[in-house]
């Protein structure tokens, strides 16, 4: 019988039950593909974060309750908030390595919060979509397609918050997920992200689309850095800044829960 360490986290997040949940494992060495995958199952949170201790950085898989993704922003920002104070890091930034999107780093700034900083995504203007426009509702300005994601542009945020997608029909369109977006109120911009291929109709706030959001409102607002609030039912509050090819993403993170897993 094996134990192991899992840490939920809420990141994201100013107190508890608030940005998005994540799960985390730091293991001595990687549990096989279909553990994983279970665990994350069992967790049933929008990511689960398994991380190795290398020599000189951390390697880190994610995995929602279907499968693995290339990138998650909640759950590194999760995994970082536990290396720095579960494990004693010795150093205000970690260095996680990831096979799908190469080197992210974690700032630990003064103020608490932690920075991601992430590869920003390419974005290319497209038609809009039939299916996406069936799903959802209601016509965007504009469209982009990113690496893994679509990311439509609206005029308002009340347009944003009044969405109530068909995740049936959302679920047909082959993209990790759906990102909708327009200028915020008090912020920058606000999104929501709606991803049910991955077994998650809406996130509550989803680091790694903002990878995509970012380079997008810098352009369009004149600006690198900005303000950001995800129009989940939790929420989040993000600043996001444009460095060149690199997105640094900003918030803090809450401890929930400590426990074991017996294998």
């Amino acid at each position: 019988m094996k134990t192991l360490t899992l840490f939920q986290i809420d990141a994201f997040a100013a107190k508890l039950f608030q940005g998005n949940p994540a799960a985390v494992c730091v293991l001595d060495s990687w549990l096989e593909e279909g553990t994983m995958q279970q665990i994350a199952m069992e967790n049933n949170l929008a990511e689960t974060a398994f991380v190795v201790k290398r020599e000189k950085d951390y390697q880190i898989r994610w995995f929602t309750p279907e499968l693995e993704v290339d990138l998650c922003g909640h759950a590194t920002l999760a995994s970082a908030w536990v290396i720095f104070n579960e494990y004693g890091h010795p150093s205000d930034l970690i260095d996680f390595h990831s096979d799908r999107s190469g080197s992210l780093l974690v700032k630990k700034e003064a103020t608490g919060e932690l920075t991601l900083d992430f590869p920003k995504d390419t974005l290319e203007e497209i038609s809009p979509v039939k299916e996406i426009n069936e799903a959802l509702g209601r016509v965007p300005q504009k469209v982009f397609k990113g690496k893994t994601d679509f990311m439509l542009i609206y005029a308002s945020e009340q347009e944003v918050r009044d969405m109530k997608p068909n995740f049936f029909l959302l679920d047909q369109v082959e993209a990790r997920g759906v990102i909708v977006t327009a200028p915020g109120k008090e912020v920058d911009f606000v999104s929501r992200f709606f991803a049910p291929k991955c077994g998650i109709p809406e996130d509550p706030v989803t680091g790694s689309a903002h990878t995509t959001l970012t380079p997008y409102w810098a352009e369009a607002l004149g600006k690198q850095d900005l303000t950001a609030k995800q129009l989940s039912q939790r929420g989040g509050d993000l600043k996001c800044q444009l460095r060149g090819d690199r997105v640094l993403i900003s918030g803090r993170a809450v401890p929930y829960l400590k426990g074991e897993i017996t294998l």
